[in-house]
């Protein structure tokens, strides 16, 4: 048996095989996943990244599509904020929302990454959750990349505003066309305990508090990957942690709006 990431590295490859023949043929590219991905136009950090982060696996599960507007939520330096402006192309829109503690954090990469209008199809966008502001069904999609989590970070030094994840939920699904999609994709909690405690310790998440918390805001889940799991996390340990950064045990899933 092939091991997942072997198996998602040989998928990718493949795909970059096709996008490249289609274009050297004059062709439109059939995957536009991994025609993002292969693209020479993306800085080398990125790539260098793409080995851990599976971008392959996780956008194809997402299964966005060129002409989307999609929100990339806490989107700091903007990694999958690129990765999705590629794919949605000129005729869709990125949102590269970040509140102040994001944005500050990311800074030098965020300039880098914007600079001379380099991804024009990316509105960036910088608010507190409970002063966020997002047109009423102008959104195809949105995607949490290892950062729902933060919706319960309740750090003592109050670097962290206390976000509302019911709020920030209910923004979004009204932002959401009807059937919208989104995607989450956090590290592995075991369950038990104050979730906020637990964030804020560890910087995982139970996964079926994330399920709880959709539901309860008009989303159904509508498919599970486990493109990210690594069975060698047993949950324990911090996600900054040297032995386990880059390698935690990570769940990603897709929800879909429905009406209330």
């Amino acid at each position: 048996m092939i091991a997942q990431p072997l198996r998602n590295l040989l998928i990718f490859t493949a795909g970059l095989f096709v996008g490249a023949t289609a274009h050297a043929a004059g062709e439109p590219t059939a995957d536009p996943v991994a025609a993002a991905i292969g693209s020479s136009e993306r800085p080398a950090e990125d790539r260098s990244q793409d080995a851990w982060r599976q971008p392959a696996a996780v956008l194809a599960f997402f299964g966005v599509k060129p002409g989307w507007h999609v929100i990339d939520i806490f989107s700091a330096g903007g990694y999958n904020t690129e990765l999705l402006s590629r794919i949605v192309g000129p005729k869709g829109e990125v949102i590269a929302y970040n509140n102040a503690a994001y944005a500050g954090f990311s800074a030098k990469e965020i300039a880098a990454r914007y600079a001379g209008n380099r991804l024009s199809n990316v509105r960036q966008l910088t608010a507190e959750v409970d002063a966020l502001t997002l047109e009423p069904g102008s959104l195809d999609a949105a995607i949490f990349v290892m950062c729902y989590h933060d919706l319960y970070w309740r750090p003592e030094d109050g670097s962290w505003p206390k976000t509302d994840p019911k709020l920030m939920l209910s923004k979004l699904h009204a932002a959401l066309k009807d059937d919208g999609v989104v995607i989450v994709q956090d590290h592995v909690a075991n369950p038990g305990g104050d979730t906020s405690a637990l964030v804020t310790k560890l910087h995982r998440i139970d996964p079926a508090v994330v399920r709880r918390d959709f539901e309860a805001a008009g989303f159904k889940l509508d498919g599970e990957s486990a493109a990210l799991k690594h069975e060698a996390d047993d949950h324990s340990k911090l996600v900054f942690d040297p032995a386990i950064k880059g390698k935690t045990d990570q769940f990603i899933y897709r929800f879909r709006k429905v009406g209330r």
